[in-house]
């Protein structure tokens, strides 16, 4: 290090030095520092004084409103001190958890079913669901149950009873009971010498039902097209809220059971004799692994005296049409049937008929020796086919024969021009009418197959048996069948059809392309078609493959049995049937006398008259020219 820097270094030190000493504050300045920094912690000793003086107050007038909300019960004060504890019972179908507090079923789970991730299945638990009746004393005060603690006093593993005492001789019960084998629990409510504890005006209980549906199955947007609301009108029909968004109705008039339900299973209330003008909502669950918010708000009768019980029964189980429709096998009084199996959708009218008297007595019949229900469905669509072979034997034939008089047609078509699309039309028609084919012949027998088809349709998706019924690759006929899946988000495409891509439905779509263009081919009649139409015929396909893609796995594969069983019958008819002596057969029915039916004289008699009006038309702008 030479010289001059030494010296650089030197001075930089000594200007430090005499800055820092030449900054340095004085004495006064120090003191006056110091106590500025004093008055600011005063200051702020005295804000936490006055925060916790606050709080204390707050707490004090928190404190002396509940002591004043606690004298407000009156009679039944005592019994809102106490600690929440649970009691179980149970039998082989069902699992009940219940809380002291309110007397309430906080806890329901279903026996010999899991959720699609293979966890017990919970139907809702003490944060899912909300149970309370209204009680008004003699002295008009109002007392909500689930303030209220109950003595517990259970009878055996599948009976309990809830009491409320006010004296040694005046308490309130809830008796609950479960049947083995059974999904039905019976409550019963009775008042036993409460009469100078209740208000004599008191002959309803007011009882409030809070609910929140769990997701059991795989897709959530599905489930949740099957869950909300529902409730029987007393002595009438089943009805429900919107499944689709947030829906709520004030009721009027008496109903017989409200359910809060989801694709699968149900929870049901049931009045012993009916429930007065509820109020009922159904709220789409901002929450994960919820589908609907329900909630219900109602009353019924009660007698404080006790010589007349509250009756009613809780439904805790799954949505099996022959379970549900079981329930009133020993009900002989129509105003009395529960009609639970209506809360199944198997469609409205015909559609509905259809899947009762035929579509689930033949399903059943197979499901009672068969236990892989693929080859149940398989065997289900074989009868339905079946069953539908003359309609579609005779459809086939009406298209056989405008087929093979196709080479008359393109004779009709060059004889005539096409500025002239009615004589056409019309020469047509006399050519079917000679030979005796009628064009709608093949339209009434697809008419008559519809019911079928869309009453399978509904059918599928709501089948209890096929949730979790493995068929090939797919582990829940139920559900769909993912063979391909991921986890970015497609605008429209997640939302409405899912990240997945599924197998069944894919191979629907690829069967539907195949049969269409077989179709189409097998139906040139020589008649010109329109592109448009045409190209409809292949879009369906593909939009079915977007439609279904979210759909019950079995249903796809219903429609690709019935789809390449369709092709399998057509090829049976091309091969069964000669196009050369069918046309030689329509030739010798030209030939005979042919006796016009009303309808097509009609038919010929309009065409004549439309033919002369256009005709007449085209005269008059020829003299105008």
């Amino acid at each position: 290090m030479d010289k001059n820097t030494i010296i650089g270094f030197i001075l930089i030190v000594a200007i430090l030095v005499g800055y820092s000493w030449y900054t340095q504050p004085s004495e006064e300045q120090i003191k006056a520092q110091q106590a500025y920094n004093d008055s600011i912690q005063q200051v702020q000793a005295e804000q936490a004084a006055v925060q916790a003086l606050e709080a204390s107050q707050a707490q004090a007038y928190a404190d002396s409103i509940k002591q004043e909300q606690k004298l407000d019960y009156g009679v039944f004060t005592e019994l809102t001190k106490g600690q929440e504890e649970f009691y179980t019972i149970e039998n082989d179908s069902i699992k009940l958890t219940l809380s002291n507090k309110g007397g309430i079923i906080s806890s329901v789970e279903l026996k010999g079913y899991t959720t699609y991730n293979k966890t017990p299945l919970v139907l809702f638990d003490q944060n899912d669901a909300k149970t309370q009746f209204t009680l008004i004393t003699a002295d008009n005060r109002i007392v909500e149950s689930n303030e209220l603690f109950f003595h517990a006093k259970k009878l055996n593993d599948s009976a309990i009873e809830m009491y409320l005492p006010v004296d040694n001789d005046s308490y309130l019960t809830i008796a609950y009971t479960l049947t083995n084998g059974s999904y039905m629990v019976d409550m019963t409510i009775k008042a036993n010498g409460m009469e100078q504890y209740l208000s004599r005006n008191m002959t309803e209980l007011d009882l409030s039902w809070q609910m929140s549906v769990r997701q059991q199955e795989r897709s959530k947007k599905f489930e949740g097209r099957y869950s909300g609301v529902y409730y029987k009108f007393w002595d009438d029909d089943v009805d429900n809220l919107s499944n689709d968004g947030d829906d709520r109705e004030e009721l009027s008039g008496r109903v017989k059971w409200i359910a809060c339900k989801d694709q699968f299973f149900s929870s049901i209330l049931i009045a012993d004799s009916y429930f007065n003008n509820p109020k009922v909502e159904s709220l789409v669950s901002k929450n994960d692994g919820y589908l609907k918010d329900c909630s219900i708000s109602t009353s019924c009768g009660f007698d404080i005296t006790g010589k007349q019980p509250t009756k009613l029964k809780y439904f805790f189980g799954p949505n099996s049409y022959q379970l549900l429709a079981s329930m009133d096998d020993d009900i002989e009084n129509s105003e009395d049937q529960l009609d639970l199996e209506e809360l199944i959708p198997l469609g409205w009218g015909i559609f509905g008929w259809v899947n009762k008297y035929l579509i689930i007595p033949i399903f059943n019949f197979l499901g009672s020796f068969i236990n892989n229900y693929g080859l149940i469905i398989f065997l289900l669509t074989l009868i339905v086919k079946l069953i539908l072979l003359p309609f579609t034997y005779k459809s086939y034939m009406s298209t056989a024969k405008m087929r093979v008089l196709r080479p008359e047609i393109e004779k009709i078509n060059a004889k005539i021009p096409e500025d002239k699309p009615l004589e056409r039309q019309q020469a047509t028609m006399a050519l079917y009418r000679k030979v005796g084919v009628s064009p709608m012949g093949g339209c009434l027998p697809m008419l008559l197959q519809m019911p079928i088809l869309f009453a399978l349709f509904v059918f599928f998706p709501a089948a209890i048996e096929l949730r979790q019924q493995g068929f090939l690759w797919a582990d829940d006929l139920s559900s769909y069948d993912a063979i391909v899946s991921w986890n970015t988000h497609i605008p429209f495409i997640s939302s409405y059809y899912g990240n997945h891509i599924s197998l069944f439905c894919l191979l629907m779509a690829i069967a539907n392309i195949v049969s269409t263009k077989i179709t189409m081919d097998s139906q040139n009649t020589g008649q010109q078609q329109m592109p448009m139409m045409k190209w409809m015929m292949y879009l369906m396909p593909i939009m079915f493959l977007f439609f279904f893609n979210d759909y019950a796995s079995g249903l796809s594969y219903y429609y690709l049995i019935s789809t390449l069983l369709t092709l399998l019958q057509t090829f049976i008819f091309r091969m069964s049937v000669n196009d050369e002596k069918l046309l030689e057969k329509l030739k010798a029915n030209a030939a005979k006398p042919q006796k016009k039916s009303g309808f097509m004289a009609r038919l010929e008699q309009m065409q004549k008259e439309q033919l002369a009006r256009q005709r007449e038309m085209m005269k008059q702008q020829q003299k105008r020219r």
